[in-house]
């Protein structure tokens, strides 16, 4: 103990060992004691000396404290001191005042090294996985730590091992669950470290339930007012969505984005924020241009954005966006945010188009960013972030497109000038003296006119007043004019990109340019010209907006068809030397920094020249036009009449495709008919079998009264039994009367019933008419209509049998009245013994006959029924002949059509053969000829092919 009191500082006689033997004598008491006192003596020694000689500790004690975790577990105080001296050896955190400047390389090398040497051995870190999962704070705190430090210092290798190691994410995964907040936070840290840049791990910590677990954390934590755990928690959810398809679809899957709504209800009170609100709101912001971003698969992308519409989120985004107070840097990338969740999504543009900004009176959220993006007292990265904006509400929105376009347009803009349109603020801003508000509004300008060859033609229209007292020119017209008069390099580029975008896939826009006797000329003479660097930028998009007027020139202004401008660029340029300008675009550096990604990011104004969207079109008219250049007019007139040919069998393609469709039209509306007709059929049966049924219950009831009738008669014979008889009588009279009015009611039903089958067989019949003037595609239709006539005929056969049984029952009912008839005559005698009787049964035979003289009406108007019910099974039976003369008829058209579709067949193929013959005949002229403009594309591929021709010409 002796030793222990020198090296912990306590009296000795004789001289102070050095370190490296006191760390020596330690790392020997650690191996060698056998009391756990000792050894946990010796590790606490270890663990003060650690610090301060680093190199020694860890060279010396490593082994040993790895033997320490292996052997002495049941000792938690142990285990952690030797656990916080190996973090101490492997750790570069150390204080600053330990660290000097010129050595701070080396001890990063030294923290790598050791961190190489404890993970050699991969049990060593599954070890610790083991120990982090005590619950003992003096053990688990540790563990952490030490883990994450290896992490930082060998990341790939200690994350496969963990990924290798049986539930070695999930025994991390704990960490977050526990409720001291020490542990917790560095757990945080600790999944930071474990998920950088590991798909795998990533997925494996996700599907752990680490969102839930997260937001849980942040929301307790206060949202965006929350401290640094806020701020770590949202770096852990970065590591975890961004670049990895299948955690942001578990994400939106798990209505995870609905949460992120409360992140952003910074309240009215939007001074004194602190730096942590701003960072941690930061952090939010790109989370969700994370979800959103176009780098996403577009899938995903847009099911994001819709999520984020539904739930309120872009709502609260445009809050923020439009509040006042709000810190500049949280405005900028709430913009770029705003615009990643609206790009390309109709619903969500329409709702920022409708976004309006709390102004008296209120203007829209465009405009007031448009105001921001001319204003060259506006800071540059906001200026950017607006243009981002406007780029991102127009990309894919053709309606936005034209809006915009239309507040330039003579008849809608305002007269009163009381409110300023976004085209008006765009004009400002192309003719201002900012360079840079020339160049953002030349830019958002093309993009209104990206990919709509309408708006090209309609911006055409647009004119401007100068100055007082001079006529107005075109907005075409200015363009050029600002540019032959030197302004800077910026502005010049501008115009020329939008002229560029403009002209291109636009014959009538380039008639315009051309029209103006000066362009051409100032264009050769830029092209030609030997100029400084700055200026070739300048030189190549002149030659490509030269080459675009050639390449889409319809050869309308006999001074300035193609062949002449190829003579003139042959002459005054040479044609090397205008593909070599040509060429600079796609060299230049800002070219391809540009063509990297959407969003517009400049370390400095003067380096805004190319737009993302401009270098796709450079891309694609680079080769075409270096093609066009060097064709002959030979050339030139055979490639016009290949497009002509094209055109006219292209032409009779499409009315072949729109007779077929009309057809296919046809003939869902007559299986509709029919769909209908068996419906109408069906319900006509089920009312003929409950008739029947009726009809039946109608004869039992007969039958019983009968029965019951033919008793009675038996006792006529006695005086003291006439009135009772004489009643009966009575009785059965008012029955069968009651009788009588049943079956005549049902005659008028079947009467209806036929009527209704008749207009059916009228509208079949009318129907198959019109259906016989129909193409090949209907005739099976008009098949199974006949058919369906057949089963009408059947049922009305059906019906006819039930006609006659119902005469016959009538017949039966006559004669029931004439023997009732018999027996009132019979009994009249029979009651004249007393005159009060005779008085009754006189009554009783006057009633008689008045009823039966009713009965016997009824009976001559039901046989008059009858007769013309007979009539119409007659007429329906013609008419069913007649059905069965056109089901002949249709026969005979459907071998026709099949004869007809089979020459159409033989057409078809001979032009696809043409068709072919002559994309081969292209193809070796040097037109280029894309797999998209094939005939059976579908109507998209015929959209395309429209397209296409336009290029061409």
């Amino acid at each position: 103990m002796n030793f222990l009191r020198g090296v912990m500082g306590g009296p000795s006689a004789g001289p102070q060992p050095s370190g490296a033997d006191t760390i020596q004598k330690l790392c020997d008491r650690v191996a060698s004691s056998t009391l756990l006192d000792d050894r946990r003596d010796a590790v606490r020694a270890l663990k003060s000396l650690s610090k301060k000689y680093r190199l020694e500790v860890g060279i010396q004690a490593m082994e040993h404290l790895i033997h320490v975790l292996q052997t002495d577990r049941s000792d938690s105080e142990i285990i952690g001191y030797a656990l916080d001296t190996l973090y101490n050896v492997i750790s570069n955190d150390l204080e600053e005042e330990e660290q000097e400047e010129n050595s701070a390389k080396q001890v990063d090398d030294l923290g790598s090294q050791f961190t190489e040497i404890f993970i050699k051995q991969q049990e060593n870190v599954t070890l610790l996985l083991t120990l982090v999962e005590e619950f003992d704070f003096h053990v688990r705190w540790p563990g952490v730590k030490l883990l994450t430090s290896l992490l930082k210092q060998q990341g790939p290798q200690v994350q496969q091992i963990i990924l290798v190691s049986p539930m070695g994410v999930s025994r991390l995964m704990d960490l977050l669950a526990d409720s001291r907040e020490v542990i917790r936070n560095d757990g945080v840290l600790l999944l930071q470290q474990l998920t950088k840049s590991n798909a795998a791990i990533q997925k494996i910590v996700a599907f752990e339930n680490a969102f839930e677990r997260l937001l849980d954390i942040i929301i307790e934590e206060g949202n965006s007012d929350g401290g640094i755990v806020v701020e770590d928690c949202l770096l852990l959810l970065q590591n975890l969505l961004k670049n990895n398809n299948s955690n942001q679809n578990f994400f939106k899957e798990g209505s995870y984005i609905q949460r992120m709504k409360p992140w952003f209800e910074v309240g009215d009170d939007n001074c004194g924020w602190s730096a942590q609100k701003v960072t941690n709101l930061h952090l939010m912001l790109q989370l969700v241009r994370v979800l959103v971003s176009p780098t996403n698969p577009p899938g995903a992308t847009s099911s994001c954005q819709k999520a984020m519409f539904h739930c309120g989120l872009l709502q609260q985004l445009c809050t923020i966006l439009m509040a006042t107070g709000v810190p500049a840097d949280i405005l900028t990338e709430t913009i770029n945010t705003v615009s990643e969740v609206i790009r390309g999504c109709q619903t969500n543009q329409d709702y920022f188009a409708s976004v309006n900004a709390p102004s008296n009176p209120p203007r829209p959220a465009i405009v007031v960013l448009l105001m921001s993006m001319v204003n060259e007292r506006q800071p540059f990265v906001l200026r950017c972030a607006v243009l981002y904006c406007f780029q991102c509400f127009l990309y894919k929105n053709q309606k936005g497109q034209g809006e915009i376009v239309s507040t330039l347009l003579p008849s809608t803009i305002d007269a009163t000038g009381n409110s300023v349109s976004a085209g008006q603020l765009l004009c400002g801003g192309l003719f201002s003296t900012d360079s840079l508000s020339n160049w953002c509004a030349a830019v958002a300008l093309a993009h209104a006119l990206q990919e709509n060859a309408t708006l090209k033609e309609q911006l055409l229209r647009v004119q401007l007043a100068t100055s007082i007292g001079n006529p107005p020119v075109s907005l075409l017209q200015q363009c050029t004019n600002i540019l032959s008069q030197g302004s800077k390099v910026q502005t010049r580029v501008g115009l020329l990109m939008l002229l560029c975008t403009w002209l291109s896939n636009c014959s009538i826009a380039v008639t315009h340019f051309l029209h103006n006797p000066a362009n051409v000329p100032f264009l050769t003479g830029q092209i030609a010209e030997n100029l400084g660097e700055e200026e070739q930028l300048v030189q190549g998009l002149c030659a490509l907006l030269l080459g675009i007027s050639i390449y889409y020139n319809d050869n309308s202004l006999e001074n300035y068809r193609k062949e002449k401008l190829k003579q003139l660029i042959e002459k005054r340029i040479g044609r090397e030397n205008f593909i070599e300008k040509l060429g600079f675009i796609s060299k230049h550096e800002l070219y391809s920094r540009a063509a990297q990604k959407p969003q517009p990011s400049f370390s400095s104004p003067d380096h805004m020249m190319f737009d993302h969207e401009f270098t796709k079109l450079v891309k694609e008219l680079e080769g075409v036009i270096s093609k066009a250049i060097y064709k002959s007019s030979e050339e030139d007139k055979k490639e016009e009449e290949v497009k002509k040919t094209l055109e006219q069998h292209d032409n009779i393609v499409t009315h072949y495709k729109k007779v077929i469709r009309e057809q296919d039209q046809e003939l869902e509306e007559l299986k509709q008919r029919v769909n209908t007709l068996t419906s109408q059929n069906e319900q006509l049966q089920a009312t003929v079998t409950q008739q029947v049924s009726q009809i039946q219950q109608h004869k039992d009831q007969y039958n019983l009264l009968k029965v019951q009738l033919g008793k009675d008669t038996q006792h006529h014979n006695s005086h003291g039994d006439t009135f009772q008889m004489n009643g009966i009588q009575t009785e059965e009279v008012s029955k069968l009367k009651e009788e009588l009015e049943e079956w005549k009611n049902k005659h008028e039903l079947l009467q209806g019933k036929l009527k209704e089958k008749d207009s059916v067989i009228e509208k079949l019949n009318s129907s198959q008419l019109e259906m016989g003037t129909t193409e090949q595609s209907s005739q099976t239709s008009k098949l199974g209509g006949l058919e369906h006539n057949n089963e009408l005929q059947k049922e009305l056969e059906i019906l006819r049998s039930q006609i006659q049984l119902q005469s016959v029952e009538i017949s039966k009912l006559q004669m029931e009245n004439q023997k009732l008839q018999v027996m009132n005559t019979t009994a009249g005698p029979m009651l004249g013994d007393s005159g009060a009787t005779a008085a009754t049964s006189s009554e009783l035979e006057g009633r008689l006959e008045q009823e039966i003289k009713e009965l016997k009406s009824e009976v001559k108007a039901l046989s008059e029924e009858k007769e013309s019910l007979k009539q119409h099974l007659d007429s329906s039976s013609s008419t069913v002949a007649i059905l069965q003369d056109e089901k002949s008829k249709l026969q005979r058209e459907v071998a026709e059509s099949k004869k007809e579709q089979d020459d159409l067949l033989v057409l078809l193929a001979d032009q696809d053969q043409k068709i072919s013959a002559l994309k081969i005949k292209l193809k070796d002229l040097g037109v280029p000829v894309e797999d998209e403009d094939d005939t059976e594309s579908g109507d998209q591929g015929d959209e395309d092919e429209d397209g296409d021709e336009e290029e061409q010409d």
